[in-house]
């Protein structure tokens, strides 16, 4: 995201040129049609010829896992001393409450019938204590809870999934505690890649986050430059998990698609992880990424794992995870426009966290994610170039057909530049205005000679818009739609290489991109 640490490349290509509960998801995608056929079965292509996932969803599910009432700041919260779990491994819940005591329960999330989730374990009453909120600490000024766990929680016969802990304090206050319990291998299957990384970045808690200090948006001198893991999250406890990705979670189960979860953590630590997955789906907010994360999914994508971006922004930041006193990868380190303080610069200029388009190892993110991030915010149309691809069938769209405000807050389009992949295709083509600059988001798909399919959205909302809630302006159709097109490609791409049966048909000389400028300036174009 751009906010007050705009990067060097915006600063001088848009500022110098000038002066973003499942209903509509559900309603949108019936498991019957597919882009494959009519005999198209996904569980066939898990090795073992089950569907987990599928059987999973058969249980009863639990509607209650919402939370009721978040009470007053600080009247419970918490946190895990672990990222992601293997099934059956235990992990330390680190909470701070007002009350004399609080509960704990663990739901995860899927499909269930439409219930969303399914309660698989639940605490005893724990006596509770308020912690301290500690200061920042040195000259990153990381803010770490560095709290003593308040239980032990175990995992026994807890499925590979995403999960929600509960806490509920005496007096009904309440907060989530995010968690994945990981597959420990992901052949077969279609990886959802959760932006653990991306939460922390943006994580309040504390008074400091990667974008500000204690005085908000406008404090950027005083944010941190690496974030710990060991606190709990701001407002909710969950609110980019909910947002940006919940939605795809429950299509994908409702599907009956063999899933694999994952972090990016988790790819950061394992190298071989993403050996023989299907596809890898990157979620609606997953801007910060490792050196090792982009390598990996690079070279699943080259031995033929199709990879899918439902948001914008992806890949934009270059980040670290470090060591902390509580164990393997609990600091995220992003040091962003200060990147010349990075300690790592002059040494290893690889490792330095800056923008991954920026100095002094400059990749620009499109090479992988077929677009470029280019700036926020807007609030725009989304609207259809090409109506005849794959991504769109079954949803009646025709040429310039719009979903209004679906673009937003953050949007990437295609360049003309020489690291977009070729061939590669624009679905949609989506004019808009941000910060007084006019110029485009698209939606496009690439393939690549290993065979793998590379869609990627374009704008932040798209899975947002999922749910049918209303959020932005975003009509209930639009969720029929984004519910629809999201369930092919998930479809097509748990499938296998989707280059073979969908080669991508080059259209790029048709939009006459800019290579890093904002199209604007070509009025010839609108």
């Amino acid at each position: 995201m751009i906010g007050p640490n705009r990067p060097q490349w915006y600063r001088r290509h848009l500022l110098g040129v000038a002066a973003a509960a499942g209903a509509g998801v559900i309603t949108g995608c019936s498991p019957q049609a597919a882009p494959g056929g009519a005999g198209h079965t996904p569980a066939a292509g898990h090795a073992d010829g089950s569907n987990a996932t599928a059987r999973e969803n058969a249980r009863p599910g639990d509607r209650d896992w919402r939370l009721r009432r978040l009470g007053a700041d600080r009247a419970v919260e918490g946190y895990a001393d672990r990222v992601s779990v293997l099934p059956g491994e235990a992990f330390h819940l680190h909470v701070s409450t007002t009350a004399a005591a609080f509960r704990a329960e663990a739901f995860r999330m899927g499909w269930y019938g439409g219930a969303g989730a399914r309660k698989v374990w639940q605490s005893p009453r724990v006596t509770g204590a308020r912690r301290s909120v500690p200061g920042p600490a040195g000259a990153t000024r990381t803010v770490t809870a560095g709290w003593q766990p308040s239980l032990r929680v175990p995992t026994a016969g807890w499925p590979e999934g995403a999960y929600l802990i509960r806490l509920t304090a005496d007096g009904g206050a309440q907060r989530y505690v995010p968690l994945v319990v990981r597959s420990a291998r992901t052949d077969g299957k279609l990886v959802l890649l959760h932006a653990t990384a991306t939460w922390q970045a943006y994580n309040t808690w504390g008074g400091h986050s990667l974008y500000q200090g204690p005085g908000g948006k406008a404090d950027y001198s005083n944010r941190s430059l690496a974030v710990s893991c060991d606190r709990p999250f701001d407002g909710d406890g969950a609110k980019l998990f909910l947002t940006y990705e919940r939605p795809v979670v429950a299509l994908a189960e409702r599907l009956g698609l063999p899933v694999a979860y994952v972090t990016g953590m988790d790819v950061d630590r394992e190298p071989g992880l993403l050996r023989g997955a299907r596809a890898v789906v990157s979620l609606g907010h997953d801007e910060y990424w490792s050196p090792a994360m982009r390598e990996r999914v690079t070279a699943a994508r080259d031995a033929g794992t199709n990879v899918a971006f439902l948001g914008a922004n992806a890949c934009f930041r270059r980040i670290r995870l470090e060591a902390a006193d509580s164990g393997d990868r609990r600091l995220v380190v992003c040091y962003k426009t200060d990147w010349q303080r990075d300690p790592l610069y002059g040494k290893d200029d690889a490792a330095v966290t800056a923008d991954w388009r920026e100095p002094p190892d400059a990749r620009p993110e499109s090479s992988l994610t077929g677009v470029l991030y280019e700036s926020n915010p807007t609030s725009a149309a989304y609207v259809v170039a090409d109506p005849g691809h794959w991504v769109f069938a079954g949803t009646g769209v025709r040429r310039g057909t719009r979903f209004a405000n679906l673009v937003g807050t953050e949007y990437d389009r295609v360049n003309s530049g020489p690291l977009t992949p070729r061939p590669i295709h624009i679905v949609a083509h989506s004019r808009l205005v941000c910060r007084g600059v006019r110029t485009f988001s698209d939606s496009a798909y690439y393939t690549t000679p290993g065979g793998a399919g590379v869609f990627a959205t374009g704008t932040m909302r798209w899975v947002e818009s999922m749910t049918g809630n209303g959020a932005h302006g975003i009509a209930r159709h639009t969720a029929r739609f984004t519910g629809r097109v999201t369930a092919n490609v998930l479809r097509v791409f748990a499938a296998g290489p989707a280059g073979t049966p969908h080669p991508a048909q080059d259209n790029l000389a048709d939009f006459h991109p800019f290579d890093g400028d904002p199209t604007w300036a070509r009025k010839d174009l609108w």
